[in-house]
């Protein structure tokens, strides 16, 4: 209606307003010219102002449901994806990083067998996926190699020619109560009664300043007490893939917590949590309600799953961390600890991984790699701890390298004996042969 208005109106308005001859030259009396310009005015002036008003409004819709895409987008548990005719992905949402461990970025242009087996396809099971759509139930691969159940939703992609150009859809993790897997209910079973029991109990692992030889921390390693005989990381990894994991980060912790009264004062604690752990309120509870300084308490971000939200996880640890609460970054060299991760959760620690600091008296790039952590670590305000050290050859060359701390069996095996913590009080520089009378467990 607009156009037609506009169309109308302004082949005779516009040569009056510039001086030309509206109807092709012929002569019309110059009454009969100007009465026509003054009744199109209105028209088209009221035809612009509609149009303005349309395009305004056009723009507030489009502004308002790029809004609502992106809060989609970031707030939604699902992870939204595309694939193209080739199997490779055209598009992924954020929440790709939680649920994977991959970032948006490490996907697009990837096939979609990094994720989903043609095997796993092959053995999907159908699901109601509510609102009459109908999903699939399928095991799909970690970044970090582990098995997870999601539900996938998805529908087939067309081009404008109407041929088949992918497939696009959403993937959610796979609730406890939707999982009927005779696996999954085991993993659950275990689970119910390990909580109920509290059968695991904390040992810890000293921590020693390189130039003073020192005690001067303690991290908490949980261990498990209960059958069926499993690795801390299988018991961690089991929970997780049934979305139970915060359940199990949450007994460890309070066990940590209440077996590290029993060290002495002077020493931190460092306590291993995953992000989503982080981001769940009761962890200021906990913390408020263990007796602990929360100066003497490190949080040692682990690598099971990516930070989906940085600004989010910031907020969350933000009131504990200016009380004094500390945090680290775990496994550096491994996992999810990239630059870019240290740079955006700014920790005050930073613990290189094991498979650095091995060997790294024979290898020049490894000891170059470590003095790069080193100069870093110093520009950003981090101490840097050299995990896994075995031999006096890796002591001497992280400390030579000018590395702040060191943790290894070198240096202290872990105990659950509150005997050997005892004797971390001495502030003395410690043997570090590898004789020490501590137990490990």
């Amino acid at each position: 209606m607009l156009s037609l208005e506009l169309g109308s109106a302004l082949p005779i308005l516009l040569p009056l307003l510039f001086g030309l001859e509206p109807w092709g030259g012929r002569e019309v009396p110059a009454r009969v010219s100007t009465l026509a310009s003054i009744l199109l005015l209105p028209v088209v002036l009221h035809a612009a102002w509609r149009l303005v008003r349309q395009q305004h409004r056009d723009r507030i819709e489009a502004f308002t449901t790029a809004s609502l895409m992106d809060t989609v987008l970031s707030t939604t548990r699902g992870w939204l994806w595309a694939v193209g005719a080739d199997g490779r992905f055209t598009f992924s949402s954020r929440a790709s990083q939680e649920l994977l461990g991959y970032e948006p970025s490490d996907l697009v242009g990837r096939p979609c067998s990094v994720i989903i087996d043609v095997a796993d396809l092959k053995a999907a099971r159908k699901s109601d996926a509510g609102a009459g759509e109908k999903g699939l139930l399928l095991s799909a691969r970690h970044r970090g190699g582990r098995r997870l159940s999601v539900e996938v939703v998805g529908r087939r992609r067309f081009d404008r020619e109407g041929r088949g150009a992918g497939f696009e859809g959403i993937a959610r993790p796979l609730d406890i109560s939707t999982a009927e897997s005779p696996e999954a209910q085991e993993i659950s079973d275990r689970l119910d009664h390990l909580l109920t029991t509290r059968t695991l109990i904390t040992a810890f692992q000293p921590i020693r300043d390189l130039g003073s030889g020192e005690i001067v921390g303690a991290e908490a390693l949980t261990r498990f007490v209960t059958s069926p005989f499993r690795s801390p990381d299988d018991w961690f990894d089991e929970a997780d893939s049934i979305g139970r994991g915060p359940e199990l980060e949450f007994l460890a912790l309070e066990t940590a917590l209440l077996a590290a009264v029993e060290l002495p004062t002077h020493l931190y604690i460092g306590l291993n949590l995953s992000p989503a752990a982080c981001l769940d309120p009761r962890l200021r509870d906990v913390v408020r309600d263990s007796g602990l300084k929360p100066g003497r308490i490190v949080v040692e971000l682990t690598e099971r799953s990516a930070v989906a939200d940085y600004a989010r996880l910031a907020a969350a640890l933000a009131p504990l961390r200016s009380a004094g609460l500390r945090i680290a970054i775990d496994d550096v060299g491994a996992g999810f600890s990239s630059m870019r991760h240290i740079l955006r959760i700014s920790p005050e620690l930073i613990k290189l991984d094991r498979t650095i600091v091995a060997g790294i008296d024979n290898n020049p790039n490894q000891r170059a790699l470590c003095a790069a952590m080193v100069s870093f670590s110093s520009q950003i305000g981090a101490s840097l701890v050299a995990e896994g050290i075995e031999t006096h050859a890796e002591l001497a060359t992280v400390a030579e390298l000018g590395v702040n701390a060191g943790q290894g069996y070198l240096l202290g095996r872990p105990s659950v004996l509150p005997a050997d913590w005892d004797h971390w009080g001495q502030r003395n520089r410690s043997s570090t042969s590898g004789n020490d009378e501590s137990h490990d467990t």
